[in-house]
């Protein structure tokens, strides 16, 4: 509609926006969870670790009259709860590599991670959590903290 600005959020999802009201209400769609949510759940789902943080940063530093996200309380300050996201993505990233002090394929890695957060298996919790590692670890390779190598036709994750 007139006058809205659309705000492009990456990471979470694909293509994912948030809106800008003329009134200065900021829509945040799916880009940020409530301290409660992550508390609870540890590991929202992540399409790009990285983009994800950029967007995080950026929202960190937004004004508006007032903010809505999806999934947490509507505020007028957004600066702590983005930055409590943003802590939250850095510490599984540093449990990650602390997990893969020791070479782990994607399988035994993905069963600890369920077992460090305390997560229950499903076929629908396997497929966001395992996407979601999948991120994880690729952000973490691209930033030089994990490498891969075969071993006994196993690719294998290992903290540089």
């Amino acid at each position: 509609p007139e006058g809205f600005e659309i705000i492009p959020l990456p990471g979470h999802s694909f293509d994912m926006v948030g809106f800008r009201a003329p009134d200065g209400v900021v829509y945040l769609a799916d880009c940020l969870s409530g301290k409660e949510t992550l508390d609870k759940y540890q590991l929202a789902f992540l399409y790009d670790v990285s983009a994800y943080l950029r967007t995080l940063e950026a929202v960190k530093t937004m004004e508006a009259s007032i903010f809505i996200p999806s999934h947490a309380e509507a505020t007028d300050c957004i600066a702590t709860l983005a930055q409590y996201n943003i802590d939250k993505v850095l510490a599984i990233g540093e449990k990650i590599c602390h997990l893969c002090q020791t070479p782990l394929c994607f399988e035994e890695l993905l069963q600890r991670i369920f077992t460090e957060y305390a997560l229950t298996m499903t076929v629908e919790q396997y497929a966001l959590v395992g996407s979601t590692l999948r991120s994880y670890l690729t952000w973490l390779k691209e930033s030089n903290r994990l490498t891969l190598r075969v071993e006994d036709n196993r690719l294998l994750w290992q903290a540089c």
